[in-house]
């Protein structure tokens, strides 16, 4: 069975968002593993997982995606975790015009198949 774009974005785009979101946090911010979960309203557990590749496995390589999720970490900077959702939201919409991971779930699929 195949499944939906936003299907395939929850299992696998949303960590990953999450994981470009929360390594650009640490390493430009200087955030902590701890307030960058905060930030993101995760667990801190999750942001080690992240970091480890044990999470978000899929790289983002398309650079104005890359430099979109940039813009988000500091607009979650500037006005608080409380545009989290909004600016997830956002790169989530652009990497799905882009059509970054559903060529992946398509290959995915068919090796299923």
């Amino acid at each position: 069975m195949r499944r939906t774009p936003c299907e395939y974005m929850l299992w696998n785009g949303i960590p990953t968002i999450r994981k470009e979101l929360a390594e650009t946090l640490i390493k430009q911010y200087g955030l902590s593993q701890r307030q960058a979960a905060e930030k993101l309203g995760i667990t801190p557990s999750a942001v080690c997982q992240y970091i480890s590749k044990k999470r978000g496995k899929t790289d983002i390589f398309d650079e104005t995606i890359i430099q979109e999720i940039t813009i988000s970490a500091e607009r979650i900077i500037k006005n608080g975790d409380s545009h989290v959702i909004v600016e997830t939201c956002r790169i989530c919409r652009l990497v799905q015009k882009n059509k970054q991971f559903l060529d992946l779930s398509d290959d995915l699929q068919n090796e299923k198949d």
